[in-house]
């Protein structure tokens, strides 16, 4: 199962969770999956977060594939100018 690392107000919508197991094979499902777990989380993983899966922040990773041992974190996107 994929590790997901929460932090900040994610957190606070996982019920206090800092981290959480979601049997997924890829980032959309992992989001579903949370979503279904935690209502509240609803639309907030989908737009304005960056995703890092083992380390690497990833572009468009709703559909890269998650391994069993993945590690995957949600953070606040930051734009350049």
């Amino acid at each position: 199962m994929a590790r997901v690392h929460l932090s900040g107000e994610l957190r606070q919508l996982a019920e206090g969770a800092t981290v959480i197991e979601v049997d997924a094979t890829s980032v959309v499902q992992l989001i579903d999956r949370l979503e279904d777990r935690f209502p509240d989380m609803k639309g907030r993983l989908r737009e304005g977060i960056a995703v890092a899966i083992d380390g690497e922040v990833m572009a468009n990773a709703d559909y890269l594939p998650l391994g069993p041992e993945s590690e995957v974190h949600f953070l606040p996107a930051i734009s350049g100018g």
